[in-house]
């Protein structure tokens, strides 16, 4: 025995040991006393509370310190509370160094084990002869629940080596600590290696006549007392564990048999305990044999649930059948129950088997994971998942010759992209030979040959590609996408096929070893650190998958990483102030820097190794170059880790006139160098100046050079070192050929979306018009650029005349412009449009041009002269909004006609194409009389002429047919996109229509005679703009994040009569295109979901072109070589605007300086929500949804606004804020609170945060991952999982996280429904996580809780309200909905598993009502609410209603059945609990079930509450008696039926939140709303103080009386508030009463504030009107109109001495109000002087919009600098401007990337806090304009305060209350 065992032998007092008396090495928390017990004769410690996680004795003290107690055996002397619950946590340590937790509580139903937590369920004996004994032996499942009321005293004993070696296959060490939760009694605790016999006296032990052999005698000071003749088993319990107990559980803590020593556990032994040596049948000892296997930690994850028995059942024939390697992959577990167990043997002794037992669907998988590598990193949250990417599957095609389509198929074949870059422009790379430049172009990348421009296409990538990487003989690509997953995939750059993928977080850098077998990459963590992640991808060549070998997190900031082609496993990266050197050495990830002396302050942009291979000298022994933003390039010795050299690029220096000298490297201010690539002969760099620079390798001279427009941001010298590829930042790819000196262009781009494009059909060129504010004529054929044309006016719409050199186009400014190719001039610019113009066309004959703008005029022209004269122009004729550009307009072939959508978005109007006289209006929207809501139209278009249609797309997603003359509707067609249709064409034959919507297009049989009408093409990352056949008929232009030309292959009109069947002519079925969408696209897609492989390749091969020449309106060539560079003036101009973190900052110098509705089907998994396009259109075709007539079902609070996806969180530790505390409670979600009363867990959502609190402590952590309102929640049973779901961005696809409790990472992101999530359920064992759509997507999702991937899912015809799993059964559900119940049972055909759903109508008892809420019992019964106020109850065994009552008056959205307890809660603001202990007897068959299903007086209406708003979410404990509940009003409370109270945890604003303060000693703050509620909230606790209502009135605005040390009273305990009826309010919060009531505004009060003695109040009115009023008598003292006829947004007040401005006066106060205008004003309220200081006004552009929807005027004191007043708001440009008094001008101005909606200034630091209609708070150091953006509210961000000590920070979006603790920049 060890030194360290010898002290504890022979047993150890625990108490004793800890001296728990003094408190000083153990913890209390909550209700623990002491008291004098009866039965014991001592004092002993009670735990009592309703929550037991929060009420607890703790040994040690801290979780940090360990007991370091080696007994085998564990004893507690305890006591269970009766009626009550309690829990028990031991932390046990392993000799592996693992730290395990065995919980054992009777609040556990089930055994459950994980790999480091096993929990067992308490079984509480009872008195012998007791009621509770007779029911105990007669149970099946024993006294599962809470204690007896006759529980007694017990003695257990815990056999803690035997549980770690059996259930965990561990090696016991020591007990770590022991927490001791409520509600129980407990005398002491003690370990021993001893087999101790609480019953056996001392003699009986020496004896050995004891009934356990070798037993001991029970310590007396542990021993219970026992009366003479008495027997200690009489009067107490004593429990071992193993247990020898008979009843289920099996694996769970509970009373012995009548004979204990029967099942003794054996003593100590060296070798390790093996499980009880029973005899038992095959099937057990494989199930015993799994429970090992699931428990060992290396591989197996929480989900499992292994079933250890202590006694075996008899159990019945097991039969065997094969089952496949793909279920065993796919699922994580779990079946349905109906059939007898399955077993497989695999080939090396692995089998899979399945388990049944009639314990309800307890269901257990074993399986090998060979196949799917998951790796796992304790030190961070993030988990890579790498999976093998599965061939094409080969699908039987049988022609049908009953469907005709649209032929050839395809009919599309797309030729060539005009666009580079996208995500970035360093993505280009040169292939082996140097024949071929493969580059990214948004999603798409391309390979494109430099002889002949043909190019190649690697499809597949979801997002903008961000890197792409060759290995050494190009044989291999890998290519990633930008995103939070980042996909990675591994290409066959010959086939063109992809071989493999992978996923990581927003990689930015890729690098592939020479050989190939290894993959770096480089991204961002959630955390906003960087990320280096290194894969295998040998296996990858061959069609295996990859395999991840390390990964590391690292606070260094990494540019690019590259893997050195002499070695796979070292690299190099390099960074903002570092260059690291990495090695993989035993599956770890190691770095070590280099020493850069001086130079470590640099940041490095790019890295490069010394070329070719060194006979005299070692693979590693060369040198490293590293270039910098400075222009410093390191030369840097690899294998000592020193440099050598160090060199600059600095700008040249003027010597002559009219030359320059070539650039050196000395000392002086560098040129930075973004590039560097280094060739055994030379160097290249590329700089942020424009050059491309070749160097020999001493860098003694530039002997090449070529300027570029912009700066480069990529140099690459080829292999065989003849060319080097170059791109810049302005979308430019091109290559010097070195020894030629000739540069050629490879491609040009626009560098913003493309808005819209015209073809010239004689000198086929085509113009396009882009964000980027550029204008670009490009030659149809070559698609080389041909001109370019830049404008400070954003182009909207571009025409080309029809048959002159001209073409015009409109500006955002409302300007059109006409200029003429050939001379580059300008012809004639109009200015009739004050918005955008979102129209331009020439009439067929080129007589007339027409424009159109976005507030509703119409312009005609005369086309025939240059000048381009009006002729008329129109107001309020056409459609306001600017979604109709660029092709506004529609004109006839003949010229005659002019449609457009307009006056109305309603309306079409045709008009006289010469003289704009109105020929026809039809309104659309009466167009379609079943519809429930108004169509608007969207687009028109005109067909060729013979047709005499006009086409109309609308906003229900139709295109119509109409007669051009008439206006009567010909034909519709139906969800014709997914979105809206935002352009269309027709071809000149009138046989083919071409649609857009969204990233899709669609080609169209303009007659609709096919059974199939349409193909669709995919290709584009972004919305497309417009479409358009070309004018020969040949092709398609389609155009949105880049220029696309596809191929046009439809067969000539008489071979295309040939093709078509005879019964296909005669069809004018005007839509077959629910079911013929589907066919038609069939084809499109691979089995992997991306786009076929025959589309993208060229037809044909472009001609080798030369240097484009490109003419710019007064410039030449900007493209030079030069062997003999010359000097170049610097150009001089207003700095750009900076990037980064850090705003601009510029200082003046002062003077002086419808489908099946049941139909299942399998998906991908959660990372790509991959569809296949026949499978996207299929979800099209449905009506237009209607919103269910319930309120449970969720809709979320319209919002204006919309997150800039540009911002980015700080990076962790760097925060600048860190939020402290929410306040509120978001009552428009519908189950948006989850509680677990065993493990404490409570969590509910605000806005877009989850919120997860301590009750006891009353903290918070905060979730952060949604950017929208989140609409429910979900929880584990084990309380270690949270989901929770919101709405996507931008209308994208729902969002549901998957967050970890332990740790709050959030270890997946799921997507797949197209609407919100309206409810989730886990299933009772965990092992499934279901997921239900709303109204506009109704539907439900099965996913494994394993690895999260879609196991199936169903399309539903009505809307789902509720979902929940059976108790009984994990593979029973259901869900309710519109009338009906579905019932579904999971079912699994080998690798699939399906979802079988039975539907069941509402009994007619119920009536036409929407089914609301549900929830099982746990005797298999289903009970349903319904709108109406019913409760139906179900028989889930024959799927029927056989029960109803009346439960409410009003909507019932929330059911909880606990037992025999039930509990509604509905819209009537009321919970009740019902007994249904009846129920059970009245389903059918029981006996005395009669025929009415209407037995309300079976149930017992128990007790009833009443709340203050709807009730929306619930959580109760097991046994009804207590629990929390959350209401629309925004409170959460807590409900005691036991004490029939309700006490309130959480307090929030229901409406919009108008103002927040803090008061002067910030012990409280105060809140105001629209509601008319001003809230008083303690500092730090955040509990409601108090609560002031005024009805019908809004509440705007608020301050607090200024602390006065002079006057004791309470003035500062004073709050005054504005409200929209023009009163004042006066409040004191020591009285908690109104003192004052003031009326001095006619308006609503707008802004107000104390002055800064406190003596008056100045108040603002919506009117403009100032008024100062005294707060002790109520009077208007003064009235200040100067603002007149503005709102006033600000006022504010400060004390000091102003003398020094010439006027008397003791303070400074200012107003500013919403015309811009702040007004300074120096007094002394002391003797009522009051004089203007100073009158600002800041310019601002002209706007015709309202003043309410333009940012606000506002306006503060700087706290730090005397006399400088900052104001914002809206004006020339978006900055902060600083304006001094004392100089009486603008001192500094700091720009702004979005308009601010509030600001404040803190006390210290130089800190601003500035809000946004974009979602962000940002924080701004006002010194250097360094800045951090918070994006953590769903809502624009419009309050936002500082307290008054600047340490705090209050923040306010909609009802959101956010607390932020400052911690500066």
């Amino acid at each position: 025995m060890t030194s360290s065992k010898v002290w504890q032998h022979p047993y150890v007092n625990m108490f004793k040991h800890v001296r728990m008396e003094e408190w000083k090495k153990s913890t209390k928390e909550g209700d623990v006393t002491t008291y004098m017990d009866k039965t014991l004769k001592c004092s002993v410690y009670r735990i009592r509370g309703s929550i037991p996680a929060s009420n607890y004795i703790l040994l040690p003290k801290t979780s940090t310190q360990s007991l370091g107690l080696t007994g085998r055996y564990l004893y507690l002397l305890f006591r269970p509370s009766p009626g009550k619950h309690f829990v028990v946590h031991l932390d046990v340590a392993s000799e592996e160094g693992q730290v395990i937790r065995i919980s054992f509580s009777n609040l556990f139903k089930e055994f459950k084990s994980t790999a480091t937590w096993l929990q067992f369920p308490f079984l509480c004996g009872a008195a012998k002869g007791s009621v509770y004994e007779t029911t105990a032996h007669s149970a099946r499942h024993g006294l599962v629940g809470p204690a007896p009321c006759s529980v007694r005293w017990t003695c257990l004993m815990l056999d803690l080596q035997y549980v770690l070696s059996v259930y965990l296959n561990r090696r016991h060490s020591h007990l770590k600590s022991v927490k001791l939760c409520a509600n129980m009694s407990v005398k002491n605790m003690f370990t021993s290696d001893l087999l101790c016999e609480p019953g056996l006296t001392f003699s009986e032990a020496k004896a050995g006549t004891g009934p356990l052999p070798g037993a001991s005698a029970m310590p007396r000071e542990m021993s219970f007392p026992v009366p003479k003749g008495g027997s200690w088993h009489d009067l107490y319990d004593f429990i071992r564990f193993p247990s020898d107990g008979a009843k289920m559980p099996f694996d769970s803590i509970q009373k012995g048999l009548a004979h204990p020593g029967t099942a003794a556990p054996k003593p100590a032994s060296p070798v390790r305990e093996e499980a009880r040596s029973v005899s038992i049948s095959k099937p057990v000892q494989d199930r015993v044999s799994l429970i090992q296997q699931i428990t060992t930690p290396k591989t197996r994850p929480r989900h499992r649930t292994p079933l250890l028995t202590s006694s075996v059942p008899e159990l019945g024939l097991v039969s065997s059948a094969p089952m496949s390697r793909e279920l065993a992959e796919s699922w994580p577990g779990g079946v349905s129950d109906r059939g007898p167990g399955v077993e497989s043997g695999g080939p090396e002794g692995d089998s899979l088997t399945l388990l049944t037992a009639d314990d309800g669907g307890v269901h257990i998988f074993a399986h090998r994971d060979d196949d799917i590598t998951v790796h796992r990193h304790d030190s961070d949250t993030e988990e890579t998942v790498c999976t093998k990417v599965q061939g094409p599957v080969s699908l039987p095609s049988k022609k049908v010759a009953e469907h005709s389509k649209l032929q050839p198929d395809p009919i599309l074949r797309l030729k060539k992209i005009i666009g580079f870059g996208g995500c970035t422009t360093k993505c280009a790379l040169w292939s082996q030979t140097g024949e071929a430049v493969v580059y990214a172009c948004h999603a798409v990348i391309v390979s494109m040959k430099i002889a002949s421009e043909e190019q190649r296409f690697f499809i597949g990538h979801t997002d903008k590609v961000s890197a792409l990487a060759f290995n050494g003989n190009c044989t291999l690509l890998a290519s990633a996408q930008t995103g939070g997953l980042s996909a990675v995939r591994v290409w066959n750059y010959l086939k063109g096929s992809c071989l493999a993928m992978t996923h990581a977080h927003s990689v930015s850098s890729l690098s592939f070893s020479s050989s190939g077998g290894v993959l770096c990459g480089v991204g961002k963590d959630t955390h906003g650190k960087s990320m280096v992640v290194v894969w295998n991808t040998q296996r990858a060549k061959s069609g295996g998958e990859v395999v991840l070998l390390a990964k590391a997190h690292t606070d260094v900031d990494i540019q690019t990483m590259k893997i050195a082609f002499f070695d796979d496993t070292r690299m190099v990266s390099c960074g903002r102030d570092n260059i690291r050197l990495w090695r993989v050495r035993s599956g770890a990830l190691r770095s070590c820097p280099v020493n850069l002396g001086e130079y470590h302050a640099l940041e490095y942009t790019d890295i490069a190794f010394e070329d070719g291979h060194f006979a005299d000298r070692e693979p590693d022994d060369r040198t490293l170059f590293a270039s910098s933003k400075s222009g410093h390039i390191l030369e840097i010795d690899y294998k000592c880790m020193a440099i050598r050299n160090v060199r600059r690029l600095l700008p040249s220096q003027p010597k002559h006139s009219q030359r320059r000298e070539k650039q050196t490297f000395c000392s002086g201010p560098g040129i930075a160098i973004n590039s560097i690539s280094v060739s055994s002969a030379f160097c290249a760099t590329g700089s942020e100046d424009g050059y491309l620079r070749l160097w020999p390798l001493d860098f003694s001279t530039v002997f090449l050079e070529a300027e570029h427009e912009g700066p480069l941001s990529l140099v690459s010298i080829s292999a065989e070192g003849l060319n080097v590829l170059a791109s810049t930042a302005s979308g430019t790819l091109g290559y010097l050929d070195v020894s030629s000196r000739g540069y050629s262009t490879l491609m040009r781009s626009h560098t913003d979306t493309v808005l819209g494009f015209s073809v010239d059909g004689i000198r086929r060129n085509i113009a396009t018009v882009s964000e980027d504010r550029s204008i670009r004529i490009w030659n149809l054929d070559s698609l080389q650029q041909l001109y370019d044309f830049v404008s400070e006016d954003t182009p909207c719409a571009v025409a080309f005349h029809p048959s002159q050199q001209v073409f015009s186009c409109g500006f955002g400014s409302g300007l059109v412009r006409v200029f003429r190719i050939s001379t580059s001039s300008l012809l004639a610019e109009h200015k009739q449009h004050r918005g955008e113009v979102t129209g331009l066309a020439f009439s067929p004959d080129g007589e007339y041009m027409y424009s159109a703008g976005s507030l509703g005029t119409l312009a005609l022209y005369s086309s025939a002269e240059d000048d381009h004269h009006v002729l008329r122009v129109l107001g309020n004729v056409v459609a306001r909004g600017s979604e109709r550009r660029p092709d506004a307009l529609a004109v006839s072939s003949d010229s005659r006609s002019l449609a457009f959508v307009g006056p109305s978005e309603y309306t079409v109007t045709v008009m006289d194409a010469r003289s704009l006289d109105e020929l026809m209006r039809i309104d659309v929207s009466i167009l379609d009389l079943d519809s429930t809501s108004l169509d608007s139209a969207v687009k028109v278009c005109f067909p060729p002429v013979s047709t005499g249609h006009l086409l109309v797309t609308t906003s229900a997603n139709k295109i119509l047919w109409l007669n051009a003359t008439t206006g009567r509707l010909l034909r519709e067609v139906p969800n014709t996109h997914k979105k809206v249709c935002s352009s269309l064409s027709v071809s000149d034959d009138s046989r083919f229509l071409l649609t857009a919507g969204h990233k899709a297009i669609k080609l169209w049989d303009y007659n609709m005679k096919h059974d199939v009408n349409c193909q669709v093409f995919i290709g584009h990352s972004q919305p497309i703009q417009q479409v358009s056949f070309t004018p020969d008929q040949l092709g398609v232009v389609t155009v949105g994040d880049a220029i696309y030309y596809w191929d046009f292959l439809a067969y000539p009109q008489e071979i295309q009569e040939r093709k078509t069947p005879a019964h296909a002519a005669v069809s004018l079925s005007p839509c077959r295109a629910a079911g013929a969408s589907a066919l038609s696209v069939s084809g499109m897609l691979m089995s992997g979901g991306m786009p076929r492989e025959t589309a993208p390749v060229p037809s044909s091969s472009p001609p080798c072109l030369d240097i484009s020449s490109i003419n710019r309106t007064g410039h030449e060539g900007s493209l030079f070589l030069c062997n003999d560079v010359e000097e170049s003036d610097l150009g001089s101009g207003p700095p750009p605007p900076v990037s980064g973190s850090v705003l601009r900052v510029t200082e003046t110098p002062a003077a002086g300086r419808q489908r099946s509705p049941l139909r299942g089907s399998d998906r991908q998994p959660n990372g790509g929500k991959l569809f296949d396009l026949d499978e996207l259109q299929e979800r099209e075709d449905h009506e237009t949804p209607v919103q269910p007539d319930s309120y449970k079902h969720f809709t979320s609070r319209f919002k204006t606004s919309a997150l800039d996806q540009r911002a980015a969180a700080p990076l962790s530790g760097e925060e600048g804020l860190r939020l402290r505390a929410v306040i509120g409670y978001n009552g428009n979600g519908r189950g948006n609170m989850v509680w677990n009363p065993d493990t404490g867990l409570f969590a509910y959502s605000c806005g877009c945060v989850v919120v997860v609190e301590d009750l006891h402590t009353g903290s918070q952590k905060h979730w952060l991952g949604h950017t929208e309102e989140i609409s429910t929640l979900a929880a584990t049973h084990d309380a270690q999982v949270v989901a929770s779901a919101s709405g996507g961005s931008q209308r994208s696809g729902s969002v549901i996280c998957i967050w970890s409790v332990q740790d709050g990472s959030r270890r997946n992101c799921l997507s797949y429904h197209r609407g919100e999530v309206q409810a989730m359920a886990y299933s009772r064992d965990d092992f499934f996580f279901l997921s239900a759509g709303d109204y506009t997507d109704p539907g439900i999702a099965l996913w494994s809780t394993r690895t999260y991937q879609l196991l199936s899912s169903v399309s539903l015809s009505v809307p789902v309200h509720d979902v929940a799993f059976n108790h009984s059964s994990a593979s029973q559900l259901a869900c309710v909905g519109s009338s009906s119940a579905l019932f579904i049972t999971i079912e699994s055909k080998g690798p699939d598993v399906q979802l079988q759903v039975c539907k069941t109508a509402v009994p007619e008892e119920v009536g036409a009502a929407e089914l609301t809420a549900l929830c099982y019992s746990s005797d298999s019964i289903l009970y349903t609410a319904t709108n109406s106020g019913k409760v139906c109850a179900w028989d889930c065994h024959g799927t029927r209603c056989f029960m109803t009552w009346e439960a409410d008056e009003g909507e019932i959205g929330v059911l909880l059945c606990r037992g025999n307890r039930l509990l509604s809660g509905s819209n009537t603001k009321r919970i009740r609990l019902w007994a249904v202990a009846a129920v059970q007897g009245m389903r059918p068959g029981a006996r005395g079930s009669g025929e009415s299903i209407s037995r309300s007086g079976s149930v017992l209406l128990e007790q009833e509450m009443v709340l203050d708003g709807t009730v929306v979410s619930a959580a109760f404990d097991d046994v009804m008696d207590m629990g929390i509940v959350g209401t629309t009003a925004g409170t959460v409370w807590y409900i005691n039926w036991v004490e029939n109270t309700s006490i309130r945890l959480i307090s929030g604003h229901k409406n919009k939140v108008n103002d927040v303060a803090f008061s002067p000693e910030e012990s409280h703050f105060a809140t105001c709303a629209e509601d008319g509620s001003l809230r008083v909230w303690a500092v730090p606790s955040n509990e409601l103080v108090v609560q002031f209502q005024v009805l019908n009135q809004s509440c705007l605005c608020l301050a607090w009386s200024p602390a006065c040390p002079s006057q004791d009273d309470g003035r500062s305990q004073r709050l005054a508030a504005g409200y929209s009826d023009g009163t004042l309010r006066l409040f004191s919060l020591l009285t908690a009463e109104m003192e004052l009531k003031l009326h001095p505004h006619p308006v609503a009060v707008t802004a107000i504030r104390y002055s800064a003695d406190g003596q008056v109040l100045i108040s603002g009115g919506k009117d403009g009107l100032m008024a100062v009023s005294s707060p002790r008598t109520g009077m208007t003292i003064r009235v200040i109109s100067d603002h007149r006829g503005a709102s006033i947004s600000t006022v504010q007040c400060v004390k000091k001495q102003y003398t020094e401005f010439g006027l008397q006066g003791n303070e400074l106060w200012l107003a500013a109000s919403a015309d811009r205008r702040v007004s300074i004003w120096a007094s002394d309220w002391s003797k009522d002087k009051c004089d203007l200081l100073d009158w600002l006004t800041f310019p601002a552009p002209l706007c015709t919009e309202e003043a309410d929807s333009l940012p606000p005027s506002l306006a503060a004191f700087s706290p730090t600098e005397p006399g400088v007043v900052l104001y914002v708001g809206y004006g020339v440009e978006r900055e902060i401007t600083f304006y001094s008094l004392a100089h009486k001008q603008i001192i500094k101005r700091i720009a702004l990337s979005h308009w601010a909606t509030c600001l404040s200034v803190s006390s210290k630091g130089h800190l601003l806090a500035v809000g946004s209609n974009e979602r962000l708070l940002t924080l701004i150091k006002s010194t250097n304009g360094k800045f951090q953006d918070f994006p953590a509210h769903s809502d624009s961000v419009h309050v936002c305060g500082f307290a008054p000590s600047g340490d705090r920070l209050f923040t306010s979006a909609y009802n959101e209350i956010f607390l932020w603790d400052v911690q500066g920049l």
